[in-house]
């Protein structure tokens, strides 16, 4: 198959693969119709003016056989020698014999038949298998992928959660900690008044029943020795 057969695959694909419904034969498929719109007499061309969608799978030098709606059984045979998205150039090797029996004018409607599309189409079948194949493996693994990365979420959740449970179990514990410590203090100041207190009651009691080292006090005037004389 040609080189351009393959690089329009992609294009078919989905038309028959996402909608699902019974594809026609490949022999109906060979069939297709188009209007003249130029005539060449000179060089025996005739340009079409195609409107169907597998027009892409026609090529260069694919043979085509036309007849008009008044006698099927009287055809003509060409080979296509130019093509665009909407047109194919075709040259018709017995021109005058085909200007005879059919109804070569612009605008005629005209049907055709092609065995080289039908052997394009098949290929093209071929091809859309393998892509179709191809396609369901990579949506399982695309599947699989998802649930691998859904389940990375659900991972960090998981972590998230049981991280944020044991920081409220550290900070209940602090908080107690907290507590303690605090009950520590309060008990140890209270201690600490506590002999505060029996501390001043002491040395008030050492103060109250303190003991002078001599029992005589003297006084100012018994410091004048007139006062007093010697023994």
């Amino acid at each position: 198959m040609r080189f351009l057969v393959i690089t329009l695959l992609l294009l078919a694909h989905s038309a028959l693969a996402e909608v699902n419904i019974t594809a026609p034969e490949i022999g109906e498929l060979g069939e297709f119709a188009g209007r003249i719109s130029k005539i060449n007499t000179e060089a025996s061309l005739l340009r079409f003016k195609l409107e169907f969608e597998n027009a892409k799978y026609l090529n260069k030098r694919d043979r085509v056989d036309f007849w008009d709606e008044r006698d099927s059984k009287v055809r003509c045979k060409g080979y296509i020698v130019g093509k665009s998205s909407d047109y194919i150039l075709v040259k018709v090797p017995e021109y005058k014999y085909c200007d005879r029996t059919l109804n070569i004018a612009v605008g005629a409607y005209i049907k055709f038949f092609s065995p080289d599309l039908v052997n394009n189409l098949k290929m093209g079948r071929e091809l859309l298998d393998i892509l179709l194949k191809k396609k369901m493996a990579l949506n399982g693994k695309m599947t699989r992928t998802k649930k691998e990365l859904d389940s990375y979420i659900e991972k960090v959740e998981a972590v998230n959660a049981r991280y944020q449970l044991l920081r409220e179990k550290l900070e209940a514990e602090w908080r107690e900690n907290l507590a303690l410590i605090e009950e520590d203090r309060l008990v140890s100041l209270r201690n600490y008044k506590d002999l505060e207190q029996r501390v001043d009651d002491i040395n008030y009691k050492l103060e109250q029943y303190n003991i002078a080292e001599d029992n005589f006090r003297t006084d100012r005037w018994s410091l004048d020795p007139r006062l007093y004389y010697k023994k």
